[in-house]
C-alpha cells in the first residue's frame, strides 16, 4: 500500500508516522543503480570498535541489542535524508499506531526541516493542541536535553510515551524567546473523517489523517453527505494540519471530485521514469458547483496529493490559508520479525501538472492567518473565509 505522511506522538510520511508515502511490504523489490556502487566494504574496523566498546566501555555489561539497533539507525542516518529511517520495534509500533489514529503519547506530528526538529502538525483533539502546540514550532530541547543532531527517531522515543505521564519541551515560535510547555500525555483517538452542514448547501468535511481507515471512512461520509444533504452546492474540504498517511487514500478522495479517468498523481523513479496513477471510480462530488480546500503548514504528502489534484481538474476550486508543508518523496516500508522496521525513500511524486512540491509546498489562492488571539476567543478565521467563499456561487 502506498502512502503518505509522518506521525510522532501523534506523517508518518507514508506508512506510520513519519512524512511520508509508503508502499508496505511489497513482494517484490527491485533497486536499479544509474551508476555502479562499490560491493566490497572492509567491516573489520567496525568489529573492532564494537569489540572495544563491549570489553572497555565503563557501564558494562553493555547491551549488544541496543548497539546493534543503533549501528542500523546510524548507517541509514548516514544517508541524510530525514525520511529514510530505521525504527527498532518500539518506535515501529508507535509509528504504525500512529496512522491509524490510536495510540499513547502527545499527539504531535513531527520532523526535520532545514535541520531543526519541527512540528508539522498537533493533531485533533490531541494533548498538544490543547497544550498550545502550533504548526511550524521548533523543539529545541525535549526533557533538557538539546534537539541539534537529533535523529527524528531519538526524538519520537523519547516524546512517546504512556498516558498520564508528562512530556516537557521548549519550544521556539518564529524568533520569539523559547518557552517550555508540559504536556501530559494521553490516548489519542482521531476519527480520519468527519462532516457537518453548515447550511445554505455547504458540506464541511475534515480529514484529519490518511490511515488504513480511511477509505471506507470516506465512502460513509460522502453517502451521508449525499443522503442528508439535498442541496449540496459545495464542500470545503479541510486537510489542515494533516500530516499525511497512505497515497491511494488521497488518490481516492480526490477522484470524489474529478470527472473522468484521470492523472491524479505520478512517481518518478531515481531514472526519471514517470508512472501516472488514476483515479478508477465515479465520485459523488464530480458535478459539485463549488470546491473549497483548507490548507496550512502541517498539510504534508497525502494532504498536498489530495490538494493538488483536486485543483488540478475541478472547474472552481479556490485553495484558502496558509502554504503547505512541501513533502514530495515516497518510501518503501519493510517490518521485521522482531518489530523494527525501515523506511527507504524509493521515488518522487508529482501533481497532474509534473511539478516537485518538495520544500516549496502548495500555496494558497486566499491567504488567512489564524492568529493566536482569535483562536484563543475560538474564532477559525481560515475557515470563515472558507464557508464565505463556498456562499459565493
Amino acid at each position: 500500500m502506498l502512502g503518505v505522511g509522518c506521525f510522532f506522538g501523534g506523517m508518518y510520511f507514508g506508512k506510520r508516522g513519519y512524512e511520508l508515502e509508503v508502499k508496505k511490504n511489497p513482494p517484490e523489490v527491485t533497486i536499479i543503480h544509474d551508476e555502479p556502487i562499490a560491493t566490497e566494504v572492509d567491516f573489520a574496523r567496525f568489529w573492532e570498535v564494537w569489540d572495544l566498546v563491549s570489553e572497555m566501555y565503563l557501564d558494562r555489561p553493555v547491551d549488544p541489542q541496543k548497539m546493534l539497533w543503533g549501528a542500523t539507525m546510524g548507517m541509514v542516518e548516514a544517508l541524510g535524508d530525514p525520511y529514510t529511517s530505521f525504527l527498532p520495534p518500539a518506535v515501529n509500533e508507535a509509528v504504525t499506531s500512529s496512522i491509524n489514529g490510536e495510540y499513547q503519547g502527545i499527539g504531535a506530528e513531527l520532523s526535520i526541516k532545514e535541520g531543526w526538529l519541527v512540528v508539522v502538525a498537533p493533531l485533533d483533539g490531541s494533548p498538544a493542541k490543547a497544550a498550545g502546540v502550533k504548526a511550524g514550532d521548533r523543539i529545541v530541547e525535549i526533557e533538557g536535553e538539546s534537539t541539534i543532531g537529533m535523529a527524528l527517531t531519538e526524538a519520537v522515543s523519547k516524546i512517546r510515551g504512556d498516558a498520564g505521564t508528562t512530556s516537557t519541551l521548549k519550544l521556539q515560535r518564529n524568533s520569539d524567546e523559547p518557552f517550555v510547555v508540559h504536556i501530559q500525555r494521553g490516548v489519542i483517538n482521531i476519527a480520519s473523517v468527519t462532516w457537518e452542514d453548515k447550511g445554505e448547501g455547504t458540506a464541511y468535511i475534515r480529514v484529519s489523517r490518511f490511515g488504513e481507515d480511511t477509505n471506507g471512512d470516506w465512502s460513509r461520509i460522502a453517502k451521508e453527505v449525499s443522503v442528508q444533504m439535498s442541496e449540496l452546492d459545495a464542500v470545503v474540504l479541510d486537510v489542515r494540519g494533516n500530516p499525511g498517511g497512505y497515497m491511494d487514500s488521497a488518490v481516492y478522495i480526490a477522484a470524489e471530485f474529478v470527472k473522468g479517468k484521470q492523472v491524479m498523481m505520478y512517481t518518478e523513479s531515481a531514472l526519471g521514469e514517470l508512472t501516472p496513477f488514476e483515479n478508477g471510480r465515479l465520485g459523488s462530488f464530480e458535478t459539485l458547483p463549488r470546491v473549497v480546500i483548507l490548507i496550512d503548514e502541517g498539510s504534508a504528502s497525502a494532504s498536498e496529493i489530495l490538494a493538488a489534484a483536486i485543483e488540478f481538474y475541478h472547474d472552481d476550486v479556490t485553495l484558502v490559508g496558509q502554504k503547505s508543508f512541501g513533502k514530495g518523496t515516497i518510501q518503501e516500508a519493510k517490518d521485521f520479525s522482531d518489530g523494527s522496521g525501515v523506511h527507504i525513500t524509493i521515488a518522487k511524486w508529482l501533481t497532474p501538472g509534473k511539478v516537485w512540491v518538495h520544500e516549496k509546498g502548495i500555496e494558497p489562492d486566499v491567504v488567512v492567518e489564524n492568529v493566536r488571539e482569535d483562536l484563543e476567543e475560538g474564532v477559525d478565521a481560515q475557515l470563515d473565509k472558507a464557508l464565505e467563499l463556498a456562499s459565493e456561487i
